[in-house]
Formats: C-alpha cells, sequence, structure tokens
C-alpha cells in the first residue's frame, strides 16, 4: 500500500526540510529533557513527578529520539506535544494520589486481560468484551486525561473531546490508519498507553525507528510496567468502582507473564493465536504507517528481522508454550481463543472464553455481539492492504513455526 500524506501535512513537513538544512528543527522544536519537564510543570502547576523511575526511561527514548528516529518537522510537533501530556499525566496522578492515598487501596478483582502477538484478534476481541455492562477496559481519552476522567467518575465532556482530538490526530496526518487500525477517543485502549505516564511502554517504539530505546525497554525490570499499570486501574476505579476490568496488549504480556501474574495473581488470560506469518506481514506494514507519521525515513525491513524472521517469532511462541508447561504459571487461569474461530463464529468463541472464566454468558450477551458487528462491518474504513511472503518465503519460514502451530490448532493462512 502506498503513503501518502495529506497536502497540509506535507506542506508543514516541507518547512521544515528548509530548517533542517539549516540546522535549525531541532531548536524550532526541541526535545530536551530540562525543556519538555518545565513544559510539564508550567501546564499543570504542579512540580512532584513522584519516585524518579520515570528519569532514566525518558533520558533514553530523548537520545534514540535524537540519533535515530529521523524525525520531521510535523513527526517532532507530535512528539514534543505527546512527551508534554505523559509527563502532566505523571505530576497529575503523584498530586492526586498524594492527596487521596486511598487509591491504592482500590482491590483490582480478577481482571482480564487479552494477550497475543499484533494483529492476532486482540483489537476486535477487546470491542466485543467492550459490549458486556459488567466489564470495563480504559478508552483512549482516559489515557490522554486519567486524571480528569477519575475525578469526574468518566463524564468530564471536555477531556473527552480533546482525547479524542489527540488520539484521531494519527488519522488525520496518516488517513491510512484507519483502514489498519480504526482509532477514536470512545474505543477501547491497549495497556501500553495506559501506562505513558512512566515513560516505559512498548506504546513507544511503535511509533517510531528508536532501536536503542526498544532493547532498553525490553530488557528493564516489567515491574515497573505492571505497578503503574496497577495504579492505573485503581485510579480509574476510585470513584468508579463495581465492573470487572479488562485489558489488552500484544506481545508485553506474552513475555512478562510471569511478572503479570504477580501483580495480579487472580488474573486471567486470553491468549490469542494466528498464523504467525501473515500476523508479520500485516504488523509490518502496521508500523511502516506508524513511522510514516513521523518521519521521511524509509522503513527499514532489515532492522526489524526479529520481527519479520520466522524462526524469532516460533522462539518466542515456544517459550511461552513452555513457561505455560513449567507450571510457573497458572495454567488454569488461561484461555486459547484462535483468530480463524473468532473470525468463523464470534458467538461461539467469546462463549468458550466466558465459559472458561465461569462467566454468564446468554441470549442478550449473544445479541449484544451480533449488534455491533453488524455496526462496524469488516473493511468498514477500508482494505488494509500490504505485501505477503512468496511462496519460497513461506517455506522457509513456516518450518520453524510448526511446534506453535501443532501445539494450539493454528491454521495456514498464507
Amino acid at each position: 500500500m502506498a503513503l501518502n500524506r495529506p497536502e497540509w501535512v506535507e506542506r508543514i513537513n516541507r518547512e521544515g526540510r528548509m530548517w533542517a538544512a539549516a540546522d535549525m528543527l531541532a531548536d524550532m522544536v526541541p526535545l530536551d529533557f530540562d525543556g519538555l519537564v518545565a513544559a510539564a510543570r508550567r501546564q499543570t502547576g504542579l512540580s512532584d513527578f513522584g519516585e524518579a523511575d520515570w528519569v532514566e526511561p525518558l533520558e533514553v527514548l530523548i537520545g534514540s529520539l535524537e540519533t535515530e528516529a529521523e524525525l520531521n518537522l510535523m513527526g517532532r510537533l507530535i512528539t514534543r506535544s505527546e512527551l508534554i501530556v505523559w509527563l502532566a499525566n505523571r505530576l497529575k496522578i503523584t498530586d492526586l494520589v498524594r492527596r487521596h492515598p486511598e487509591i491504592r487501596e482500590e482491590v483490582i478483582d480478577r481482571p482480564i486481560f487479552i494477550a497475543g502477538l499484533g494483529r492476532s484478534g486482540t483489537s476486535i476481541l477487546q470491542e466485543l468484551l467492550h459490549q458486556d455492562p459488567a466489564l470495563r477496559t480504559p478508552l483512549f481519552w482516559e489515557t490522554y486525561y486519567p486524571v480528569e476522567s477519575a475525578l469526574s467518575r468518566g463524564s468530564d465532556a471536555r477531556a473527552q473531546r480533546l482525547g479524542d482530538e489527540m488520539v484521531t490526530q494519527w488519522i488525520r496526518i496518516t488517513p491510512e490508519m484507519q483502514a489498519i487500525h480504526e482509532t477514536a477517543g470512545h474505543l477501547p485502549a491497549e495497556d501500553a498507553s495506559l501506562v505513558t505516564f512512566g515513560l516505559l511502554t512498548d506504546v513507544i517504539p511503535s511509533f517510531f525507528n528508536i532501536p536503542t530505546y526498544h532493547r532498553y525497554l525490553y530488557r528493564a525490570d516489567p515491574d515497573l510496567f505492571y505497578r503503574n499499570h496497577k495504579l492505573a486501574l485503581q485510579l480509574l476505579q476510585w470513584r468508579r468502582p463495581g465492573r470487572r476490568w479488562f485489558t489488552k496488549s500484544a506481545t508485553w504480556h506474552l513475555v512478562n507473564l510471569e511478572t503479570l501474574f504477580r501483580h495480579y495473581p487472580d488474573a486471567r488470560i486470553i491468549h490469542t493465536h494466528r498464523d504467525p506469518l501473515r500476523i508479520n506481514a500485516s504488523v509490518g506494514n502496521l508500523l511502516r504507517t506508524f513511522y510514516f507519521q513521523r518521519s521521511d525515513k524509509p522503513f527499514d525491513a532489515p532492522g526489524f528481522k526479529a520481527l519479520l524472521d520466522g524462526s524469532e517469532t516460533a522462539r518466542l511462541l515456544e517459550g511461552v508454550i513452555d513457561l505455560r508447561q513449567s507450571g510457573r504459571v497458572p495454567e488454569n487461569q488461561i484461555v486459547d481463543s484462535l483468530y480463524q474461530d473468532l473470525m468463523d463464529d464470534p458467538v461461539a468463541a467469546l462463549a468458550k472464553i466466558y465459559a472458561a472464566f465461569d462467566m454468564a454468558f446468554d441470549d442478550a450477551a449473544a445479541r449484544r455481539i451480533g449488534e455491533y458487528l453488524a455496526f462496524k462491518p469488516k473493511h468498514k474504513h477500508g482494505v488494509h492492504r500490504y505485501a505477503t511472503l512468496s511462496v519460497e518465503e513461506r517455506a522457509q519460514k513456516r518450518p520453524a513455526l510448526a511446534r506453535y502451530q501443532r501445539h494450539y490448532g493454528v491454521p495456514d493462512e498464507l
């Protein structure tokens, strides 16, 4: 799929290229640590960021952005805005929890986590569970304004409008995104977006070609991610109790299941499965589109060998099989969901999940799913087109995935 920027975006970036040629772009839109911190403090009128566990991640991120991402003018504008929002949220969360320490006493009871490789049905599964009035998941606007959501019990109309405008800016800059991954303020968000205030989250390398930060993220202690994750849920639940949480992530939860269960020992996991060769082609195009929003640098597919190489994906997936079989995580709290089953019969696929978790699934639940899917038919916003593997490439990569596909009964899609 060819990527093209709207004319207004291209005009902005043309002006930025002039500044870049004169070595002025970084000064015109700075991403320096002290300047970002000062801007967040000015915006909120607050100064206390709490524990300093965010400092090193931000320093690594800024260094990686400046030396590797090759941001254009629009990319720098978006990135500076997002970094200030994340830091401002940290200030506001720290302040609110200091004034209301009871927030940390909120019990997150039997949360449900959707975990699987990207493009394996995690998003549509999250949207279908979102139709259940007994369940709750973070919405995109709440990830931008978590304190405003908590204080208003989810009814802050201004925060909802601004959050929607911020998240849909991605679509205004790169309209092709809507066909790949529908985005709006009222839709469910990923866990990675929920914890941006910690500056250690896998949503960040999804937006930029920043291998240094990516390596740092996956070598860091995931305990920080899950501490921030739990605090965010406690904050949002504080004045709106009564519904059971469910959230979703792509690869992050799969590679950190043991840490997840340490923080949420009564958690339930929905492990999604799809042909990894189909997944990798789709994820590669998604990343290419995200990077195009912010950089003129050509997408470097060889730089994503770990993502695109079937053997690397196989090692990750087999590691999860071994972990589950070892008894180090509670296998009876995990249910498997095949993408093909979800596409063929979504009602039956959801009924299986509900039964595994001893949750009631009745005619009303089936009707809600049918009504939602009728409103949101496949390809509602256009077809996501991307290059797939050649016959030779498939023959080369498929054998490495045999154990995974056999273990879960995952059919070939290519």
